[in-house]
């Protein structure tokens, strides 16, 4: 696995933005690990993405910058289109959803740049959003999302037999949107697939033979697959194991992991853990919040207020809140890295040999209560703890980390 974390912590939305960042935080970051390399996973919003896939001599630009600073790419978080840090975002980031032509064209233009910053022989990926929020959805919209993300394999073919780069979609499952779990990401694609597996030993159409030539109205499942985000796959209450087993049974590919962790309370009832709880309710961003009820039931509601205002019940919590990896919240609450962990180690364990790209995905650094403090010291202890926890395949730069 690759490791890395994401741009999307920091507010630029231009080139000159993007540069100022990896000089200030990312490099910082990577000298304060001790790395002599180090990935970042770009959020490029759209304008950006469009004028890089268009500019050669912006492209060089970025290029020089990651170089000065000891930095590589491999992943994209195509994700936010625009403006992740306006004063409320909320479900904003869900806009334009998978129905309209812009989120198509955004994401091929972020292929169009991920396949030129590449390292030599690296294989690119790209997250982005589960269709849409989840109503309102249609059978047409169903249906117009299917074709866009069917254009989006065939521009990624397209482009690796134009390049020689193989660059993925992830689709990141998450609370509230149509496909909402890591289930329903595989329940929707499976039938819309136009190939065999991704995989030579899995068989996902009968008949079908792997590596085929793909249908171009229907997805390849060569080039889209699923992104594990371990907040939103925690918040949902799913078995880490059995999710990655059944992804792998469904001959789908994990482009992608971003490492993350929910906020977890055992007893939501207690004042001191409401108390602590509703630190974490910021206007900015949504915090689904989800409940275990006793029966196994999973009940959920949109945002943490309405939560804390609404929902009464005696079994645990978690909210889709992305905490920092090495810092523990504050008692009562917890978070969910054994999740991450028991997740990744089932990714080694049956995705060997594929490139995976574990992208550090801590965006919530200026909401935390608290603030931000250094943040590039945070994001480098957030990387040595992960080389650290999340049993990385051993390569120089894991090791370096470790030590």
């Amino acid at each position: 696995m690759e490791l890395s974390y994401c741009t999307n912590v920091h507010p630029a939305e231009d080139l000159e933005g993007v540069l100022d960042q990896l000089s200030r935080y990312a490099g910082p970051a990577r000298r304060a690990a001790g790395l002599e390399r180090l990935g970042v996973g770009l959020w490029l919003p759209a304008p950006l993405a469009r004028r890089l896939a268009g500019d050669a001599d912006a492209r060089a630009q970025l290029k020089a910058a990651l170089e000065a600073e000891g930095l590589e790419v491999r992943t994209v978080n195509a994700f936010p289109h625009t403006a992740f840090h306006a004063e409320v975002v909320k479900l904003d980031v869900y806009r334009p959803d998978w129905t309209d032509p812009r989120r198509a064209d955004y994401t091929l233009d972020c292929a169009e740049v991920l396949a030129e910053l590449l390292p030599e022989g690296a294989v690119g990926s790209i997250s982005t959003l589960p269709l849409g929020w989840r109503f309102p959805w249609t059978a047409t919209e169903d249906d117009a999302a299917t074709a866009a993300l069917a254009r989006v394999s065939s521009g990624l073919r397209r482009l690796r037999e134009r390049t020689g780069r193989t660059v993925r979609l992830a689709i990141e499952p998450e609370p509230g949107c149509v496909l909402d779990t890591v289930d329903d990401v595989i329940d929707w694609l499976t039938p819309r697939l136009g190939t065999a597996s991704a995989f030579d030993d899995v068989g996902v159409l009968p008949g079908a033979r792997p590596g085929e030539h793909a249908d171009p109205e229907r997805i390849d499942p060569e080039f889209v697959g699923v992104c594990l985000d371990t907040c939103h796959l925690a918040a949902s209450f799913a078995d880490p194991v059995e999710t990655v087993r059944r992804i792998r049974r469904a001959g789908l590919r994990i482009p992608k992991i971003q490492a993350s962790a929910a906020l977890h309370v055992d007893d939501p009832s207690d004042p001191a853990a409401r108390s602590a709880l509703a630190e974490f309710a910021e206007p900015r961003y949504l915090h689904q919040t989800r409940a275990l009820a006793a029966d196994g039931a999973v009940l959920r509601m949109d945002d943490l207020p309405e939560a804390l205002d609404r929902l009464r019940t005696d079994g645990p919590w978690r909210v889709h809140f992305h905490v920092p990896l090495h810092l523990a919240p504050t008692a009562p609450l917890t978070s969910t890295v054994g999740v991450l962990r028991a997740a990744v180690a089932e990714v080694h364990e049956l995705f060997a040999g594929d490139e995976i790209h574990l992208d550090v995905e801590t965006y919530t650094w200026s909401v935390l209560p608290g603030g931000a403090g250094d943040l590039a010291a945070g994001i480098a202890a957030e990387l040595r703890w992960a080389a650290a926890e999340l049993d990385q395949a051993p390569t120089p730069a894991t090791e370096r980390i470790a030590s």
